[in-house]
């Protein structure tokens, strides 16, 4: 597996803490998206840990196209 599967065709809308650790599914293999489960053991992926910087609603990658992970940035829309 040398590419991410698509864990969805859409961004997952999250609410995030201030401050907060989180651990975003880069391989698209979790069945609780856009959370790492522990799917990509045995796969060169690793989860994207990252701190909320702010409270509030994030648009957060599913599809794994991003160039801003854990963020989605409309890679979605072009295929």
């Amino acid at each position: 597996m040398d590419k991410p599967e698509s864990g969805g065709t859409a961004p997952v809308m999250q609410d995030l803490k201030e401050g907060a650790t989180y651990a975003w599914c880069s391989c698209g293999r979790s069945e609780n998206q856009p959370w790492c489960n522990g799917a990509h053991r045995g796969t060169q992926f690793a989860p994207h840990v990252f701190g909320a910087k702010k409270d509030g609603k994030a648009a957060l990658c599913a599809c794994k196209k991003t160039k801003n992970p854990p963020y989605c940035d409309g890679s979605h829309v072009g295929g």
